[in-house]
């Protein structure tokens, strides 16, 4: 009950900091959305002097990075015995951990390679968890980063446009039902991103070998 509290207080209390320490909390391996954080806090500042669209975007951004950063050091440093043991404890089961969640994020990471990092982020059961397996196999700190980075900013800026593009049209309450509803939509958006700059990349790749 404490810590829904704490939660509440900090959605009441929308700063550039709370946003930091609520995505990070999103981004570790404890369950908690990230659309009840950046839409609201980006439609507030569609209103609001004190709140930035782009900050928004940087700062949630930030915290991402830093929940994956502890999901990576943790199973690096623990290593996969010790994980998939925590992940089938009962403090792992309330965090909503199993094995079978961490097999099917290293089988993941596994068929995909580096960029499982960048697409897992916008995957469902997948993004919190994608981390894990980047830090079980030992990848390098600097691309875990970079496609973290990529990942969680592609998905914080079709939030933060979400919150700010609806600012205008409807009270608070409603905006927060609609991006719970529309969050499939979401997911689908994100997909075709990905698969836009997964073309872009592959037709500058090609260009390159042809300049060759």
């Amino acid at each position: 009950m404490e810590s829904v509290s704490f939660i509440a207080w900090c959605l009441d209390h929308l700063n550039y900091w709370t946003i930091t320490l609520l995505m990070t909390i999103e981004s570790s391996f404890i369950p908690f959305p990230s659309e009840v954080v950046v839409p609201p806090a980006a439609y507030r500042a569609a209103s609001s002097p004190d709140l930035n669209v782009f900050l928004i975007v940087l700062f949630s951004t930030i915290g991402a990075d830093l929940g994956a950063v502890i999901n990576y050091v943790l199973s690096r440093t623990l290593g996969r015995l010790i994980v998939y043991k925590f992940a089938d404890s009962k403090l792992g089961h309330l965090l909503l951990l199993d094995s079978e969640k961490v097999e099917k994020a290293e089988k993941y990471f596994a068929e995909h390679g580096a960029i499982s990092t960048f697409v897992g982020r916008l995957i469902p059961a997948i993004r919190q968890l994608i981390s894990i397996p980047a830090g079980l196999s030992k990848m390098h700190f600097g691309k875990f980063i970079f496609f973290t980075t990529l990942g969680a900013g592609v998905w914080n800026s079709i939030l933060a446009a979400a919150g700010y593009g609806m600012a205008h049209v409807m009270p608070e309450e409603e905006m927060m039902r609609k991006v719970t509803e529309y969050n499939t939509e979401l997911k689908i958006v994100c997909g075709v991103l990905i698969v836009a700059g997964a073309v872009w990349l592959w037709y500058k790749h090609g260009r390159a070998q042809k300049a060759k």
